[in-house]
């Protein structure tokens, strides 16, 4: 590995060291609410990103407006058919104990 033989001087040192110069971040306004935001990150305001939500609750809230409303079916008619044809059996065999 390769040593240095005599130790770097300040002039040196600053001379090098000028080149490696901090940038100010880029920032953009959020196009749904207007704050302030580094570019390509997510706005921590309203929790968008190009417009669209990433926040997990933002996300189910917005699927519900989107999902289309469940289809009826006839399984629950059924069950009700079948409650009813289970009551009138019970009233048969209460009529019978009594007949007899």
């Amino acid at each position: 590995m390769a040593v240095p033989k005599k130790r770097t001087g300040h002039s040196a040192q600053g001379s090098r060291r000028a080149n490696w110069k901090a940038t100010k971040p880029e920032t953009t306004k959020c196009p749904n609410c207007g704050a302030t935001v580094l570019t390509h990150t997510v706005c921590t305001e309203c929790g968008t990103y190009k417009g669209q939500p990433v926040k997990l609750a933002d996300k189910a809230a917005a699927a519900a407006v989107v999902e289309k409303p469940a289809k009826k079916t006839s399984k629950p008619k059924a069950e009700k058919v079948e409650e009813v044809k289970a009551e009138e059996v019970k009233t048969e065999e209460v009529s019978e104990e009594k007949s007899e």
